[in-house]
């Protein structure tokens, strides 16, 4: 009798699961299948950064054109610097990510994308150039309009997850500009016989054997999209780079123990990756971990989260075991500046270098650290520029929210196989679960097939699903 009770307990709460996944499993259209939704607290910090930094050229009548203002200098009576493309980038990625709260979302990206197209690289085509200023009649590339490498990576990125969010059959083909622009970053930011990114499209010019030839920049090591340009390019040369990166990444973080790469790293004559001499591009701190390289723990951290490489993670540990020890605890304690070995070289916090531990926090099991990184990254007060933009990215991040282009099915093809071990059970409910209140991240492969509701989000609904096919 007590047998009965419980299967039929089980067919009631299979009933009932059912009923509450079947409006949500309808959807065979979602409106946004590539971004999920964010924190109260990263939506409020978005209007606040969109109001401060995204900004419209009022020298352009038609089609607006818009850009992130980060000099914080206005036009008076000579030429000022009002944005560069690794801002640029930056806004498109924020934009795209934010589609599911801002119904202005795509209005703002192609006024982000038209003023791209409007300030291009005199090297790479279809690359954008670094820097624009105000002139007073217009805003206009600054002298050497070359590019910068992160920038017009990031812009690359964003184009595809425009074209999974919005579609490219419209006004703007997003995608098309994407592989264009792919082509061009592999053939002009591409160093093909170490497979590194050079510092932008103007290394072109250099050879094997001048300085700038085999120089990387650390930020620019984002290895979480090299696999997703592989993808949607067709072109494997992608992966060359992606294992040349860690390898150069892997030696930095064996021979330290710190995580901290420097903001420039050169070829000795070995053929050794290695700091770079101070004043190599910069400032007396080029061989430091310092104003480029603080983003590091965000961009590396980025490709365990987002595709699970166990390289990514070993690093992640690395760095944030390190700031643990040397901060206390405190994460106000993380200071603005280190030398790889980790001694600091300056005595104050800034926000740029504290909010990308959030995401490297993420990575591991310290809870505890994370949520003081956290809380120090929500209550920093007012900022500049940089530090909030790196804080609307990080916060996004560390929400499970940063969007992947879609590129087809889940890894094995089986609705909710979480686990991705070939069969759905309970230990696939069990991780699902985890990943729902925080304790777990997934992966972009495991995330495709924990959407059981099939409807382009991952969220307690496809929870109810999981159950109800385990009952049947």
């Amino acid at each position: 009798m007590k047998l009965r009770k419980h299967i039929t307990a089980a067919l009631f709460a299979a009933a009932m699961l059912t009923s509450v996944c079947a409006a949500p499993c309808m959807a065979a259209e979602p409106l946004f299948p590539t971004v999920q939704p964010v924190s109260e607290e990263t939506a409020s910090f978005y209007e606040t950064w969109k109001d401060k930094y995204l900004t419209q050229d009022s020298y352009i009548t038609g089609d607006a054109q818009y850009y992130v203002w980060y000099s914080g200098e206005s036009y008076t009576s000579y030429p000022v610097a009002v944005t560069v493309s690794e801002a640029h980038g930056y806004g498109m990625l924020i934009t795209a990510c934010m589609a599911g709260h801002d119904p202005e979302a795509k209005e703002i990206f192609d006024g982000l994308y038209r003023y791209y197209r409007a300030h291009l690289s005199e090297v790479g085509p279809n690359l954008m150039a670094w820097q624009q200023e105000d002139n007073g009649s217009a805003i206009v590339n600054a002298s050497g309009a070359d590019s910068a490498s992160d920038g017009d990576m990031d812009i690359a990125y964003a184009l595809l997850l425009a074209d999974s969010i919005w579609g490219s059959d419209g006004e703007i083909n997003y995608k098309q500009t994407a592989l264009d622009m792919l082509s061009d970053i592999m053939e002009y930011e591409v160093n093909q016989t170490d497979w590194i990114i050079q510092l932008g499209d103007w290394a072109v010019w250099s050879e094997e054997g001048d300085p700038y030839y085999a120089a990387t920049r650390a930020s620019d090591f984002l290895v979480q999209y090299m696999p997703v340009f592989a993808a949607a390019s067709g072109d494997d040369r992608w992966m060359n780079v992606y294992e040349s990166t860690y390898a150069i990444i892997n030696g930095f973080v064996e021979e330290y123990q710190t995580g901290l790469l420097p903001d420039f790293i050169v070829k000795d004559e070995s053929g050794a990756f290695v700091p770079a001499e101070e004043y190599f591009l910069e400032s007396e701190n080029d061989g430091n971990y310092y104003y480029n390289s603080c983003r590091i723990p965000w961009r590396i951290s980025m490709d365990y989260l987002i595709n699970g490489n166990e390289e990514a993670l070993a690093f992640a540990q690395t760095i944030t075991e390190f700031m643990q020890k040397d901060s206390g605890g405190d994460a106000w304690e993380i200071k603005a500046g280190y030398t790889p070995e980790g001694t600091a070289v300056e005595s104050y916090n800034d926000l740029c270098f504290t909010a990308p531990f959030l995401v490297a926090a993420a990575c591991t099991d310290e809870t505890e650290w994370h949520d003081e990184v956290r809380s120090v990254v929500l209550n920093y007060g007012e900022d500049v520029y940089y530090g909030d933009t790196i804080k609307m990215l990080c916060l996004i991040a560390d929400d499970g929210a940063w969007p992947v282009p879609e590129d087809g099915e889940g890894a094995d093809g089986l609705s909710g196989d979480v686990n991705l071990d070939g069969k759905v059970s309970v230990a696939d409910a069990v991780l699902l679960r985890k990943y729902l209140v925080k304790l777990e991240t997934l992966t972009q492969e495991q995330m495709k097939n924990a959407d059981v509701c099939t409807d382009g989000t991952v969220n307690v609904y496809d929870l109810a699903a999981l159950k109800t096919l385990l009952l049947e």
